[in-house]
């Protein structure tokens, strides 16, 4: 790459360069001193515990390089998805026929008007690291840009498995659904990986009671994989506790739900059994009626099962998914037409925790909201159900999705701070389907050492740094790395 022209103009005609000033630079997000010791001291070198992604177990096993920077950066994303419609890009360009070139080229033009979204702030730090790319991408470097990481995804240094490396993870937890039979995580154990990549049980497709074909389809594929026959609730639970065991014999220790909130537990469960047996008949005309005890009956079992075996569960809650029913008819779920839903969360989640507290089957659990009026309120919720002598039992999770930014993180931490004890916080995830997304982590660590050190020089916390430095790394890795069964 020639050396950089820290280029912020979209403007095609301009001939001058402007200079980015400070922007990424060494003490990005860190303005005060005791914000840059924090980081640059404590923060910096610790390797990452990625909890909760997306990532492929399959290309981790495969570990095929990439052809080239589409493939490996803007295929999935539905983050950038979303900002190349707003501009008025056409479809072909986003998920459509054009080339990934072309689609590269429509992207870097995008980038410049992308100012203050956190994908300003990723594109370039994830082209700087592990490209090393420090220039500002438009559309008059676009092609230069792209030649360049192209040809370094071919070496095995770009690998998925070359990344995972450079970027110092220890662990990888990924999504998987109960019926996947973890042949690639079988072999990713086999292999000389030094990071550990642990499957997460996904079991959200079984709860679709009023799903019709799709549920019936998924309960006939259930009962496949576990070689039994699933007749009625008893056989449909001893299926799931089968899998459950299966995930554990190969590391599972996490389990992870996407809900619009907690199920109602006190939904009638009258009937349940007869509608269950009404659906697997194909007859759905009741179904919807009984979904939602449905879903507090799978779920409440599922948690006992995860207590005894001592997972830790999570509850990603308040999406509102799939609004664009048209173009969910083209690309499918997960393509960029999901938004913030703003659904009552406190007292179900209070009654469907206590149910478990008084069974005595209430495992380490991690809630993430989505809607920022809930930070308080989650904040606070946590607070009900510690104890039985584990640190942080319960957890606010890391701000996500929607708030994985810079105000995001700050309000979720700044809540955690005043409802709880931030100290015992077991910090970021990626919750990415990129290999390049390890940028996160070092944007939430940057900002961490940020508002530390800020309180720090404001006399809010004492200018003792080795102390403070302490919580950053406990907060950064060693908190995770203890909350997590091994």
């Amino acid at each position: 790459m020639p050396e950089s022209i820290l280029s912020s103009s979209p403007v095609a005609s301009r001939n001058t360069q402007p200079s980015a000033g400070p922007f990424l630079q060494e003490d990005f997000l860190l303005p005060t001193n005791a914000a840059r010791q924090l980081y640059h001291e404590y923060a910096k070198g610790l390797p990452i515990i990625d909890y909760h992604c997306h990532l492929s177990s399959q290309a981790m096993a495969e570990n095929k390089n990439y052809p080239n920077l589409t493939s490996i950066w803007l295929a999935g994303d539905h983050y950038k998805w979303r900002a190349l419609r707003t501009l008025g890009i056409d479809e072909k360009y986003i998920t459509g026929s054009a080339s990934d070139e072309e689609k590269f080229l429509k992207w870097a033009g995008a980038v410049p008007y992308t100012v203050r979204n956190p994908l300003y702030h990723w594109t370039h730090m994830e082209l700087k690291n592990p490209f090393g790319v420090n220039e500002l991408l438009t559309e008059q470097n676009a092609q230069d840009v792209y030649a360049h990481c192209n040809q370094l995804l071919q070496k095995p240094e770009f690998t998925p498995q070359g990344l995972l490396t450079h970027f110092n993870v220890e662990m990888v937890g990924t999504t998987d659904d109960p019926a996947d039979d973890l042949a690639f995580h079988r072999s990713l154990a086999e292999s000389s990986l030094k990071t550990k990549v642990r499957p997460s049980f996904r079991p959200d497709k079984v709860f679709n009671l009023s799903g019709g074909d799709s549920f019936r389809d998924y309960i006939r594929l259930l009962a496949s994989i576990t070689g039994s026959e699933i007749f009625n609730l008893d056989t449909l639970l001893e299926a799931l506790e089968k899998r459950v065991n299966y995930f554990h014999e190969h590391g599972c220790r996490i389990a992870d739900h996407g809900l619009t909130n907690m199920p109602n537990v006190w939904a009638a469960a009258v009937n349940l059994e007869d509608a269950f047996l009404g659906v697997l008949a194909g007859k759905d005309q009741e179904a919807a009626q009984h979904q939602e005890a449905f879903t507090s009956f799978l779920l409440l079992e599922l948690c006992k099962m995860y207590y005894h075996k001592g997972w830790v569960q999570q509850f990603h809650v308040g999406a509102i998914r799939n609004n664009n029913s048209r173009m969910l008819q083209v690309n499918g779920p997960d393509t960029g037409y999901d938004s913030i839903g703003d659904y009552p969360q406190i007292q179900r989640m209070a009654a469907f925790f206590n149910q478990l507290e008084k069974e005595n089957c209430l495992t380490k659990t991690i809630i993430y909201n989505l809607n920022p009026a809930d930070n308080a309120a989650f904040a606070s919720m946590i607070g009900n159900f510690q104890g039985g002598g584990i640190k942080g039992k319960m957890q606010f999770g890391s701000a996500w999705w929607f708030l994985d930014n810079l105000d995001g993180m700050k309000e979720q931490m700044n809540a955690l701070s005043n409802m709880g004890l931030i100290s015992c916080f077991v910090g970021m995830l990626t919750d990415s389907r990129s290999f390049l997304s390890y940028s996160r982590h070092e944007y939430f660590r940057r900002l961490l050492c940020n508002l530390m050190g800020e309180d720090m020089e404001r006399g809010l916390l004492p200018l003792d740094l080795p102390w403070i430095g302490k919580i950053v790394q406990d907060i950064c890795y060693y908190n995770a790395k203890d909350y997590f069964p091994s």
